[in-house]
This record gives C-alpha cells, structure tokens and sequence, in this order.
C-alpha cells in the first residue's frame, strides 16, 4: 500500500514497475481479486470514456439548460482547417476534453475522473494521443491506473471536491493526474510523473469553483480544456528533464490548505466568482426564473 506520491516512487523503483502496475497490484490487494476482474473494471470506464468522446465531437450534443454545446466540434473544425496555433495534438487534447464535459452538461453517460464535472481532462488527452501515437488498449487501460494512482493520492490526503477545496481539488486534480500518465506513456522515469503533477497541479492553486446557474457547465467545460492543456505542457516539461522545486505531495498539501482557505462563495456555491457577475446572475434567471 502507498499512501502519498513519494511512497507511490518508491515502490514502482523498488520493485522496477511502472506506477500503472503498482496500482493494478494495489487494487488487487485491496479488493482481494483477480488482475482479469481489476482490468475489466477499468476496461469498461475506458469504454464510456471513449463513447463520450466519440459522441462530443460527431454529434451537435446541447445542454438542457442551452449554456454548452458543439463546441467540441467547433475546434475540431479549426484544426481540420490548420489554423490552429497551438499543434494540432494539443488542440486535439482540448477538443475531447470538452467532448467529454459537454455529454456530461447533456446528461450523457461519462467516467467520473475523478469527478464528473472534471472528467474531461484524463480521456481527453488520452484519446489525442492515441489517435497520434496508435497505442494498444492495454496501453490506454495502463494510462488510466497510472492517472488513477496520483487521484487516489489526492482524494486521500488532501480533496477532490469542488465543494470542500474548489476547482483546483477537481480540474486541479485531474489536470495532475492526466500530465503523471502522459510522462508514462511516453516511456518517462516514475519520478517525472511526479514532476509533471506537481508542475501541473501547482499551475492551478487557488482556481475557485463558480458554477454559473449552479450548473457543471460554465466554466467547467471550459476549464476541462485548459486543464488537458496545462497537462500536456507540464508532461513535456517533466520528459524534458525539468523538476518542480516543491515535491509532488508537499503541492498536494498546499492545495489542501488553499481549500480549507477558500471563502465559502467560492466553493460550488454559486455565490462568487463568475456565477456572481451580472451577467451570471442573468442567465440563472432566464434558466430557472
């Protein structure tokens, strides 16, 4: 058992596995069963990842509400159109992160990871890289216990809840976990993910949750898409060689004391931040009256 990032390295050095197979091990332990069943499990979260990403950026899905919708499509659009400054992967990356938040916005089927309103991060950059790198399942099921290696980390030791800690405890957590898997994949040393969720997750101390309305649609879609981004340069970073000066699971603690920190309007509410603003206000009442 780990039960912080620096225990969670040296394991996977210990023992010379990757950090995705210290957690299937973990998993194994905890729930007393067999590698096939733990794989399955994450075999299906992998599906309805890859559904909901499909679904975003093929169909004009729309919130009930009319605040989100198709714009998952609209930058696929621009990256078929090659204007995109950004590279196409990243933008790649942005597109299935909002493909995921916007199905989610339309009552769709999604994968929690680690909540639902921050569940666009993790598959959206899988899915970019995927399509560009060809991986196998086994690679993307690996990617997904990677991810979910660092979550567990954070859901223990600090929150994943945007009503106890804010944004950064949600996208916060998932932009972290998603740049850790990316260093994996990619055939980085276990120390670099740690690197690389430490650049990312510091990237988004203090980011406050103002749900417009009271709604998981803005800016949460659109937060989803800056975090897939922050993920995938924080992964770069980390490969590059480059080291966060504060250690993984001290970063997780300041976040954890920035939650605790937080005012209450700025913790789901909707009493603060974006949802307060005139223009916020507005279309809580045109939605609800």
């Amino acid at each position: 058992m780990f039960r912080n990032v620096s225990e969670l390295i040296k394991l996977a050095e210990h023992k010379q596995m990757a950090i995705s197979e210290v957690m299937i091990t973990q998993e194994m332990e905890v729930r007393e069963k067999k590698r096939e069943d733990i794989i399955n499990v994450m075999k299906r979260n992998l599906q309805v990842m890859e559904a909901a990403v499909e679904r975003g950026i093929t169909q004009n899905v729309r919130s009930h509400s009319g605040l989100t919708g198709g714009d998952a499509i609209l930058l696929q659009n621009y990256i078929q159109n090659g204007k995109g400054l950004s590279g196409d992967l990243l933008l790649d990356a942005v597109s299935k992160a909002v493909a995921t938040n916007e199905v989610n916005a339309a009552m769709g089927t999604i994968c929690a990871t680690p909540t639902a309103g921050s569940a666009g991060v993790v598959p959206g950059t899988l899915f970019a890289l995927a399509k560009k790198m060809d991986i196998t399942e086994e690679q993307k099921i690996n990617y997904l216990f990677a991810a979910g290696a660092f979550g567990f980390v954070v859901a223990n030791n600090a929150s994943i809840s945007g009503a106890a800690g804010g944004c950064q405890a949600e996208v916060g957590t998932s932009t972290g976990m998603a740049a850790a898997a990316i260093v994996e994949l990619m055939g980085g040393e276990p120390e670099q993910s740690a690197h690389a969720m430490a650049i990312a997750l510091k990237n988004m101390l203090g980011l406050i949750c103002d749900p417009v309305a009271g709604l998981v649609e803005v800016p949460c879609v659109k937060r989803n898409a800056m975090g897939a981004a922050n993920a995938m340069v924080a992964a770069d970073m980390a490969l590059a060689g480059i080291q966060s000066r504060i250690p993984c699971d001290e970063v997780i603690q300041a976040m954890y004391l920035v939650g605790q920190s937080m005012p209450i309007a700025h913790k789901e509410t909707a009493l603060g931040g974006l949802a307060a603003t005139p223009t916020g206000k507005g279309l809580e009442k045109m939605i609800f009256g």
